[in-house]
């Protein structure tokens, strides 16, 4: 646990334990935020809002337990972010199967979405945490290409896929509008991750950020994907029950 003489021997200008500390109260108070505004939406989106609390609640946790890591020993945190995107990024794609379900989304795709989601993370995860000493190019690139395949699979199904498809059969603008601001997370949001990836040793960019560094922009895409992901929803759920009560 991060004891108030840590903090007082944090530099002033270590950026990235700045944004861990941001990053969990931003989480956390976004979710305070979802969990309360169930109330204020109609039946139908209750749980796609629950669903947007835990997101952030979820990456709250890891973000507590990942700044009192780096805290102590001033490197990344690579087990406890992956194990937090592990449980977040598939609850991320749940909300594109609970926006177009009501267009006849069925539960297969919902399942596609969460098994492309983690072979993402799972080959992320071996691409760069079992990276032999020294790091290994053609080990990065090897993991990292398996992992492109889930990343692909996503960006597709929400731009051009089943995803987009139903949004455009529900006839429903709101919902249309919020996939399609989805999808941008998805295309350019998540997009820092493997840009992330490839600065790690053995990869593309890793002359380029150490991996401490990478953690900075990790914290603030983080914070920007998973609160902005729920924003949306939310902002489709008040719309779309406003509409309806019109």
């Amino acid at each position: 646990m991060i004891l108030l003489t840590d903090i007082a021997k944090m530099a002033p200008d270590d950026y990235v334990g700045f944004t861990f500390f941001i990053g969990y109260m931003a989480m956390m108070a976004a979710s305070v935020f979802f969990f309360f505004e169930r109330s204020s939406v109609s039946g139908k989106w209750k749980l796609s809002l629950l669903v947007s609390g835990l997101i952030t609640f979820i990456a709250a946790v890891h973000y507590y337990y990942m700044r009192d890591y780096y805290m102590a020993h001033g490197e990344s945190p690579t087990f406890f972010r992956y194990i937090d995107w592990t449980l977040t990024v598939p609850l991320m794609c749940v909300e594109f199967y609970l926006l177009t379900k009501a267009a006849g989304a069925k539960f297969g795709l919902l399942i596609k979405l969460i098994l492309a989601s983690v072979l993402m993370l799972v080959a992320g995860y071996i691409g760069e945490a079992f990276n032999p000493a020294g790091g290994s190019t053609s080990h990065s690139v090897m993991w990292g290409v398996i992992s492109t395949v889930g990343y692909i699979y996503i960006l597709h199904t929400a731009w051009m896929g089943e995803v987009a498809k139903l949004a455009e059969q529900s006839g429903d603008a709101v919902v249309q509008k919020g996939v399609r601001i989805l999808a941008w997370f998805v295309l350019v949001g998540w997009a820092i991750y493997p840009i992330g990836y490839m600065c790690m040793p053995g990869g593309w960019l890793s002359a380029v950020f150490a991996p401490t560094d990478v953690d900075l922009f990790y914290n603030i895409a983080d914070a920007i994907n998973k609160i902005g992901f729920g924003l949306v929803v939310y902002s489709v759920a008040i719309q779309d029950s406003n509409k309806a009560a019109a």
